[in-house]
C-alpha cells in the first residue's frame, strides 16, 4: 500500500494543492487582468477622446486657415479686379480725351487748310495782278519808248524837210 500511497494519493494530493494554489493564484490573476483590462479601456478611451479632441482642433484650425486664405484670396481678387476696372477706366477716359482731341485737332487742320488754301489763292492773285501790272509797266515802257523814238524820227524828218526845203536855202 505503501506503494499505493505514492503512485496514486501523494500526486492526488499535490494535483489538489497545485489546484488550490492554481485556482486562487489564477483568481487574483483574473482580477487583476480584469483591473488592467479596464484601466487600459479607459487610458483607450480617454486617447481616444484626446485624439478625438485634436482631431476636432485641427479640423477646426484648418477649416478657420481655410477661410482665412479664402478671404485673403478674396480680398485679393477684390482689389486686382477693382485696379483692373479702374485702370480700363482711366484708358477708356485717356481714350475719349485722345478721341476729343483728334477731333479738335482735325477741326484745327481743316480750318488751318482751308486758311492755307485761301493764302495760297490770294498769294497767287497777287502774283498774278503783280505780274499784269509789271507787264503794263513794261508795256508803258516799251510804248513809251516807241514813242519817243516816234517823236526822235519826226524831228529829224522834219528837221531834214527844212534844213532841205525853202526856208533853210534863204
Amino acid at each position: 500500500m505503501k506503494r499505493f500511497y505514492f503512485i496514486f494519493i501523494f500526486p492526488v494530493a499535490l494535483l489538489v494543492v497545485f489546484s488550490a494554489v492554481y485556482w486562487q493564484f489564477s483568481k487574483t490573476s483574473d482580477e487583476a487582468e480584469r483591473v488592467q483590462k479596464e484601466k487600459s479601456a479607459q487610458i483607450k478611451l480617454v486617447e481616444e477622446q484626446k485624439k478625438k479632441d485634436e482631431e476636432a482642433k485641427a479640423r477646426r484650425d484648418s477649416e478657420k486657415r481655410i477661410a482665412d486664405r479664402q478671404a485673403e484670396e478674396k480680398a485679393k481678387e477684390d482689389d486686382r479686379i477693382a485696379k483692373w476696372d479702374a485702370e480700363s477706366k482711366r484708358i477708356a477716359e485717356e481714350g475719349q480725351q485722345y478721341a476729343t482731341q483728334v477731333a479738335n485737332n482735325t477741326k484745327e487742320v481743316a480750318e488751318l487748310t482751308k486758311q492755307l488754301a485761301d493764302l495760297r489763292l490770294a498769294k497767287e492773285n497777287k502774283t498774278r495782278e503783280l505780274l499784269e501790272s509789271a507787264s503794263e509797266a513794261e508795256l508803258a515802257a516799251i510804248s513809251k519808248r516807241g514813242a519817243e523814238l516816234e517823236i526822235q524820227r519826226m524831228t529829224e524828218m522834219v528837221a531834214r524837210k527844212v534844213a532841205s526845203g525853202s526856208l533853210a536855202k534863204r
